[in-house]
């Protein structure tokens, strides 16, 4: 590796660390400033709340990791520019895109981190993350009453509730309805269903159970029946951060298991797990288009610059979320949704270097 290239590599991932150490600092402290009143109304450890401040960081560093990236590149190379460092690099006879080489080659050391930090640190930091937020910030609001569920348990088992209430871990007008082919074998239902933790069982109230026959169909009643079931009456509704709390090969275990079920929510964990792919992704095209604006030194300073610089990141969040909001909220694909602002960004990216090398 030449002078030249270990020189902007320092640059590229010296003021990319920069710019998370000193913007983390701000992050918690605006965080902070918000959940005091919480916390302290709470009386929650100190202890918790330094955990919960380290989940945050990585959380925080992780979420806004594009925008760190594509500003931190802007400002350095500004300044390579504005100390006409640049011109003098590329007067030495060296080509433009070998220019950018050094910088290709931090957006691979950007993207390895981006990839071991999504697929196996985040999660763990956004389950400690979310699991403070809702037992000391926003207590009850995770064990909310959900409406209409029904599930696939296994290869035959189908259940319903009309009301659940994970608090009490309680359903009502629930059915189970165990089918062979297409053909009902047999029918329970209840008017209440409470799982037991004491002894792992299920209290069924108003308990009917339907046998299909071939002439006749034979049916059991009882007031209160005490049962075992396969299945949680909990993972009826997992909570909605629980895709983020997973790693790679959980969360692949997590998704087949919901597809199974037939889960509404389906969109939003294939949401979340082509995003741990993407970003990597993202670390290249935003590399090259931070690039590209920056290079050229422009009259006002590196100023320009970042302007230009905020104004392309904040739009690239803003497809970003909007793709994604489509995903969780329609049958807009998640892979489309992941795909579509990296394709965009990308030509973009490849139209302004074109020019830049010009």
């Amino acid at each position: 590796m030449k002078i030249i290239d270990r020189y902007i590599l320092k640059r590229y991932m010296g003021t990319f660390l920069m710019f998370l150490v000193l913007f983390a600092p701000i992050g918690i402290i605006i965080n902070l400033s918000e959940k005091i009143d919480k916390i302290l109304e709470n009386k929650v450890p100190v202890n918790e709340v330094l955990v919960y401040y380290y989940h945050f960081t990585i959380y925080f560093a992780h979420m806004l990791f594009p925008l760190f990236l594509f500003l931190s590149i802007i400002f350095f190379t500004s300044k390579l520019a504005n100390n006409t460092e640049i011109i003098a690099i590329l007067s030495s006879g060296i080509s433009y895109f070998r220019f950018i080489r050094p910088y290709l080659f931090g957006a691979v050391l950007v993207s390895i981190m981006a990839f071991i930090l999504g697929m196996y640190m985040v999660p763990k930091a956004s389950k400690g993350f979310n699991e403070f937020t809702y037992e000391y910030l926003k207590k009850g609001k995770k064990e909310r009453e959900s409406t209409n569920l029904y599930r696939q348990v296994n290869d035959h088992d189908f259940i319903y509730v009309s009301n659940f209430i994970p608090k009490n871990k309680t359903g009502f007008d629930f059915t189970l309805e165990h089918v062979i082919g297409n053909k009902l074998i047999y029918k329970i239902s209840a008017t209440r269903i409470k799982y037991i933790d004491k002894d792992t069982t299920y209290k069924m109230t108003n308990y009917v159970k339907r046998t299909i026959g071939e002439d006749t169909d034979k049916i059991v009643s009882q007031v209160f029946k005490d049962t075992l079931f396969s299945f949680k009456l909990e993972d009826l509704t997992p909570v909605e951060y629980v895709a983020e709390t997973l790693n790679y090969e959980e969360l692949n275990k997590f998704i087949a298991t919901e597809k199974r079920r037939g889960s509404s929510n389906i969109n939003r964990y294939l949401l979340v797990k082509y995003k741990r792919w993407s970003l990597p992704i993202s670390a290249f095209v935003l590399t090259i288009m931070a690039v590209a604006v920056s290079s050229m030194k422009r009259r006002g300073g590196m100023g320009v610059n970042l302007a230009i610089g905020i104004l392309i990141a904040f739009i690239y969040v803003f497809f970003d979320k909007i793709f994604g909001t489509m995903a969780e909220q329609s049958g807009f694909s998640p892979l489309l949704a992941v795909l579509l602002p990296n394709v965009v960004f990308g030509i973009l990216a490849s139209y302004l270097l074109y020019n830049a090398k010009r």
